[in-house]
């Protein structure tokens, strides 16, 4: 789930660059593209996988 997320946000992130969208600089393109890889470091790492590990 995690991993979708980040390629939604790498989508927005190249939108918001190909089309030179003027945004404050809290939401500039790069500021994006980190928390695309933000999520997805946390979807490598295991985190958000959906699945459950225990019991049974």
């Amino acid at each position: 789930m995690l991993g979708i997320a980040a390629a939604v946000l790498f989508f927005i992130a190249f939108l918001i660059n190909a089309a030179d969208i003027a945004t404050n600089d809290v939401f500039s393109s790069v500021n994006v593209m980190l928390l695309g890889l933000g999520l997805l470091a946390l979807h490598v790492a295991g985190i958000g996988h959906g699945r459950r590990v225990g019991r049974r």
